[in-house]
């Protein structure tokens, strides 16, 4: 589905990825790990076309879409849950989440969408025509997550899902994550949470330093004594 290959992505002069490998195939759950600063972010904006990449190859359902324009790529099937959320504050939690469905073919079908987000989040329902601003941390969580379910993507994009929420809350954004790879959607996912990155997966990546370093099955990644004390603090 997604095939990532020698991407370089660059700040200025600086580089901040290069000869980046990586594939997510057709309702697969994949996950980035790695330390702080070590291009996670980076490399999902690229594939959200976020951030344009310098070189590279970037193919999605066997379509290059290195250069196609920002707006371009939810057409193409691909959303982006970005990391902090993102959301338009002043706004009602109902029109945070109706402005993930305006390219034509999720505005046909916004109604339904919109049932389907608020059987996923419940708590959600009496609170639409509340500021989104006004909602808790994992609240708004559930909505950055709602409103790029609304574009009906082929492929998720998650950065750092889990930031600043409390465990249960994370807990919850897990199961939800793996129930939308469960129904068919493929997601790749970032996140520092190591531990419950490379539990929830089927494959992994671990970045570092705009690298990927190590590569495989996510058990057996979970299982090198690298990894574990590298990652997990665990001897």
């Amino acid at each position: 589905m997604l095939e990532v290959r020698n991407l370089q992505v660059r700040y200025g002069a600086a580089p901040a990825l290069w000869g980046l490998d990586l594939d997510v195939g057709d309702g697969e759950l994949v996950c980035v790990v790695g330390p702080n600063g070590a291009g996670k972010s980076t490399l999902i904006n690229a594939i959200a076309g976020l951030h344009k990449a310098h070189a590279g190859h970037l193919r999605f359902q066997g379509q290059d879409i290195f250069d196609l324009p920002s707006h371009r790529f939810c057409e193409a099937g691909i959303a982006l849950v970005p990391e902090g959320r993102r959301l338009f504050v002043q706004m009602s939690v109902l029109e945070n989440l109706e402005l993930g469905s305006f390219i034509g073919t999720a505005r046909a079908r916004r109604a339904a969408s919109l049932e389907e987000v608020l059987s996923r989040f419940p708590a959600l329902k009496p609170k639409l025509q509340q500021p989104a601003g006004s909602l808790s941390g994992g609240q708004q969580q559930m909505v950055a997550i709602g409103r790029a379910l609304m574009a009906r993507p082929r492929l998720l994009l998650l950065d750092e899902p889990s930031l600043g929420l409390a465990p249960l809350i994370v807990e919850e954004m897990f199961r939800v994550i793996r129930d939308i790879h469960a129904q068919g959607t493929a997601v790749l996912l970032v996140e520092q949470n190591v531990s419950v990155a490379l539990q929830l997966a089927e494959r992994a990546y671990v970045l570092e330093e705009g690298r990927i370093v190590a590569q495989g099955a996510a058990d057996e990644l979970l299982g090198r004594p690298e990894i574990r004390k590298a990652y997990l603090g665990l001897g």
